[in-house]
């Protein structure tokens, strides 16, 4: 594979499921300083991948398990260089300019980024509709795992949204 056709697919790959990139960083990452350099990380990482993606999964499965792997490496190394408390209101969220966040998405953000990172990456699968059998290879637990957290991270969720 030459460059130019790495290249040409990476910004194909990008345009079309930028969305999944918005999301895992939205959820790993609270300051926007943050959540650029994530998203350069995982950008550099699904860039490198390219060439060693052979068909057997969607891109979009490739491409979240690149995002989610990344993240959680991340995310732990970010923990270990600075201590730092994060105030959930006061999380940013990366959005396109000019779009306004609805409340209930902002809601829903901080509530994900408080989750543990399996816990946040299945939240996240399950909104974009990946199957219990997809997640459970992306993040790597059984299937009926998967079915188990989902139902404990819903059951969260609904006390806390009784909580507002």
């Amino acid at each position: 594979m030459t460059e130019s056709q790495q290249q040409q697919i990476f910004e194909q790959w990008l345009s079309e499921h930028k969305g999944i990139f918005f999301k895992v960083i939205r959820s790993y990452s609270s300051v926007q300083e943050d959540q650029e350099d994530l998203f350069q990380e995982i950008a550099v990482n699904v860039w490198k991948s390219v060439p060693s993606f052979r068909n057997n999964c969607a891109v979009s499965t490739w491409i979240y398990r690149i995002a989610l792997n990344r993240a959680i490496k991340w995310s732990l190394k970010t923990k270990k260089q600075q201590e730092r408390e994060a105030d959930p209101d006061a999380i940013k969220v990366l959005q396109p300019v000019e779009e306004k966040p609805d409340e209930r998405l902002l809601w829903l953000y901080k509530q994900i980024h408080q989750l543990d990172e399996v816990d946040r990456s299945l939240c996240l699968l399950l909104l974009d509709g990946f199957s219990y059998k997809e997640m459970a290879s992306i993040v790597g637990i059984s299937e009926n795992y998967v079915g188990v957290k989902i139902n404990r991270i819903k059951k969260h969720l609904t006390e806390q949204s009784k909580m507002m």
